[in-house]
């Protein structure tokens, strides 16, 4: 790195599709080295970043969304960035924009007669006041 510190992601382990050691993780949150030193193979895009580490001499691969990303920071002096997680009206929404794709089906209108028609309040109808001339 080229400011020599080394980098810190906090990871909600919670968050679906994340694959962490799980006997690492803390109160819902592990906490990943991501500098060159400790993640081989790293690779990161715009929907998850993934690499393989050691954790306790053991080799894992680790996947995390991006989304599951909660703050980087380094290590040595503890600046970074807090990302804030999706609300729940955020997820609400992308649930309903995915779900607007899908074809929703047409409702026939079909005519009103007297009975279906709601009362109206107010004066009594009169009856209807033109004429047919012939």
């Amino acid at each position: 790195m080229d400011n020599q510190c080394t980098p810190h992601i906090v990871v909600n382990a919670n968050f679906p599709h994340v694959q962490v050691p799980v006997q690492f993780v803390q109160d819902g949150q592990i906490v990943l080295n991501v500098s060159p030193s400790a993640a081989n193979n790293f690779n990161m895009d715009n929907d998850a970043l993934s690499f393989s580490a050691r954790f306790s001499g053991q080799p894992m691969q680790v996947y995390v969304p991006v989304d599951a990303v909660l703050a980087i920071y380094a290590r040595e002096n503890g600046e970074g960035t807090i990302f804030s997680e999706p609300s729940i009206e955020e997820e609400y929404e992308e649930e309903a924009y995915d779900s607007a794709d899908e074809a929703i089906p047409e409702v026939e209108e079909t005519p009103e007669t007297e009975a279906q028609k709601p009362p109206v309040e107010g004066k009594p109808k009169k009856g209807a006041h033109l004429r047919v001339i012939k």
